[in-house]
């Protein structure tokens, strides 16, 4: 018997949770096939069969909690296909004696007897979540091009066909660094039930310890300004078009935001530092985070390095990480090392907003919708584009002083985002 053990799953993540077995006992499996699936509090994991054979037994249910290393579950090695032919050996524990059943009726009849109906898409090396959506959209598997390790065909993979298929519904233009996302599985309550009861999975849990400390951790204070987004609407209108067809990437308002936020921070490195006990570490770079909304709940990949890129490169990454977010792709270095937040609730229509700290970093920068209000200037009342942002901040560190001056930069910058470039 192989062990199917859980993984190593990242930096300081000891615990998942078993979300979804992919394979029944007496199952075939392929080498690379995904056998189960673990959530974390940061991503979900994926656990290949490493040889081929056939699932001897599942020990652990889906909504256990299980720790690295841990037994999921035991393969019986051999060839995928011919595993189930002729007599085979289930090894059984009993009352702490191992004993030996042999098995009287060949396993190979399960899979012959669908041979006659199988598709050439069975054949194909391909994810559980790719046949999922494959099937949903009514997208031949068999004509996708993988382009995942081997050849495997992943979720991205088919949802990129599909764009081009006449009967399959057409995938979002493009990511954004926040989108919709499903209502909560709890909502589906049946005819008559007057409350509904799920557990919370690992990443929910983690995702509300996380939120707690960070309210009981820090002196957590928020300040608002508001922004005319008259220049940056008219300057990205100017170039959208010149950067999709020369770049491949949609100019969105957020690296923006980013270009500015990153020199308002090397004007108040306080945001950008870390209390680490009776010390203060300042970083003299910055990797930001843009927090993406998905539906196995937000997370926060970050841009490595932002300080040291322009426009385009941000725009680009912002776009591929949002996109690894919701397809369930994101690493473990993508989720690591932020050291300043941007979130955008402005997608949901959120007006204003207190955005909580992404702990242990001591600021974070809410944008909201953008509404055409009445302003005042130059003693007359006009129509302005006007947006709302707040910076939430670890008062422990940042002065009250600062996190307005803060503000009123990024303010300065997106009203004027010429000044952007001079430096």
């Amino acid at each position: 018997m192989l062990p199917i053990k859980v993984p190593p799953l990242g930096e300081s993540i000891v615990e998942a949770t078993v979300s979804k077995w992919h394979k029944k006992e007496g199952d075939a499996v392929a080498a690379g096939d995904t056998i189960v699936e673990l959530d974390t509090d940061k991503i979900t994991v994926e656990v290949p069969a490493q040889k081929p054979g056939v699932l001897g037994k599942r020990l652990k249910n889906e909504g256990d909690v299980v720790k690295v290393d841990e037994v999921l579950g035991e393969m019986e090695e051999g060839a995928a296909g011919e595993a189930g032919s002729g007599k085979r050996e289930a090894v059984r524990e009993a009352g702490g004696e191992r004993r030996e059943a042999v098995a009287t009726a060949p396993a190979a009849p399960r899979a012959e007897a669908a041979a006659p109906a199988a598709s050439q898409s069975e054949s194909v090396k391909s994810s559980p979540a790719a046949r999922r959506i494959a099937d949903e959209r009514g997208i031949d598997i068999a004509a996708v091009a993988g382009t995942g390790r081997g050849g495997v065909v992943s979720k991205p993979d088919v949802l990129a066909a599909g764009t081009s298929a006449p009967s399959a519904p057409k995938a979002p233009s493009a990511p954004r660094p926040s989108a919709p996302i499903s209502p909560p599985r709890g909502n589906g309550a049946a005819p008559g039930e007057r409350e509904t009861r799920e557990k919370m999975t690992t990443r929910r849990k983690r995702i509300a310890e996380n939120l707690l400390q960070s309210q009981q951790s820090t002196a957590h204070l928020t300040t608002f300004n508001e922004v005319d987004m008259s220049a940056v609407t008219s300057l990205r209108e100017k170039f959208k078009e010149k950067v999709e067809k020369e770049h491949g990437v949609k100019l969105t308002f957020m690296p923006f935001f980013v270009r500015a936020a990153v020199m308002a921070l090397k004007q108040f490195p306080s945001v950008n530092a870390m209390i680490d006990g009776d010390s203060i570490v300042y970083r003299h770079y910055v990797n930001m985070g843009i927090a993406v909304a998905s539906d196995a709940g937000l997370v926060v990949p970050n841009i490595k390095d932002a300080d040291r890129k322009g426009m385009i490169e941000v725009s680009r990454e912002i776009s591929e990480v949002a996109k690894r977010a919701r397809d369930g792709k994101l690493t473990m270095d993508d989720l690591t090392g932020g050291t300043f937040t941007i979130t955008n609730g402005g997608v949901f229509g959120s007006l204003v907003s207190t955005p909580i700290l992404n702990y242990p970093q001591v600021g974070i920068l809410g944008l909201h919708k953008v509404q055409d209000r009445p302003v005042a200037i130059n003693g007359q009342v006009v129509i302005r584009p006007m947006m709302y942002i707040a910076l939430s901040y670890d008062h422990r560190l940042v002065e009250g002083a600062h996190a307005v001056q803060f503000l009123v930069r990024v303010k300065e910058l997106i009203e004027d985002p010429a000044a952007m470039l001079i430096e």
